[in-house]
């Protein structure tokens, strides 16, 4: 059966390695027009050399504000529209707090936070003329379930799930939906800055997502429309306890989260 996502035209940052690249190829075989942005047009070109059907290439830096609307602006012009609008680009450090720099608190915000505003800011305008459109911005579960030396990566992730749950108010009666996808740890390159010890990956190796399963997931958000999806279920759920039962669940599960 034909994909709903086939002939849309999907703006993907974040798109040159990791859960981008995956959702890059999953889109593509479903028959979107798939536009990979990221600063390097060099791992661009790479990741889009593998991909089936009509694609594109947009140098985008999400931290530039004339850069990110420079290419939603471009790939308005190329293409006539904007359907669909992936933030996926971020980062993270892991870092106990008595350790931490507030220029890593700044960057962590600027391209995990203010990166997913600005291509929202520079995209909403094409959609909300069209009276369509769907906004997914690829959050965590670190925005809803922090946990040691992530001061500032979970305080990014709550700052853009929050933008993210407003923003789809803001969006009601536009014909625009807005989406929320919190994975929990994927094993990418993500770790190879945010961990470079391997602490974590080897405490958490069994547990961790592969970026096919976000990326499939994510495809699913769009074809359905779905509003929210944690990943996986036992992150949610522990996620969902611990807003219910914060001192409890904090007991039950510190030992689990906390093996960075």
């Amino acid at each position: 059966m034909k994909s709903s996502i086939a002939g849309k035209v999907v703006v993907l940052t974040g798109a040159s390695s990791g859960v981008g690249e995956a959702t890059a190829r999953v889109l593509a075989e479903k028959g979107a027009v798939v536009v990979l942005a990221a600063r390097s047009l060099e791992k661009l070109n790479r990741v889009a050399a593998s991909l089936p059907g009509k694609h594109d290439v947009a140098a985008l830096d999400v931290t530039d504000e004339q850069s990110t609307e420079a290419a939603i602006r471009g790939v308005y012009r190329t293409h006539g529209r904007i359907d669909v609008l992936v933030n996926n680009a971020g980062f993270g450090e892991f870092v106990a707090f008595d350790n931490a720099k507030l220029a890593q608190f700044r960057e962590m915000m600027d391209v995990n936070y203010l990166g997913a505003v600005r291509c929202c800011l520079a995209a909403f305008p094409y959609m909300k003329e069209a009276g369509s459109g769907h906004i997914v911005n690829v959050v965590s579960i670190a925005g809803k379930l922090a946990t040691a030396k992530s001061t500032a990566y979970a305080a990014s992730k709550h700052a853009l799930l929050g933008f993210t749950n407003a923003l789809r108010q803001d969006c009601k009666g536009t014909g625009i939906r807005v989406s929320a996808v919190n994975p929990g740890p994927i094993d990418t390159p993500f770790f190879d800055r945010a961990d470079p010890e391997g602490t974590y990956v080897r405490n958490l190796g069994s547990f961790m997502l592969k970026p096919e399963q976000v990326a499939r997931a994510i495809a699913k958000v769009i074809e359905r429309g779905t509003q929210e999806k944690d990943m996986p279920f036992i992150s949610g759920f522990g996620a969902k306890l611990f807003q219910l039962f914060p001192k409890l669940t904090d007991k039950l599960l510190s030992g689990i989260l906390n093996k960075k």
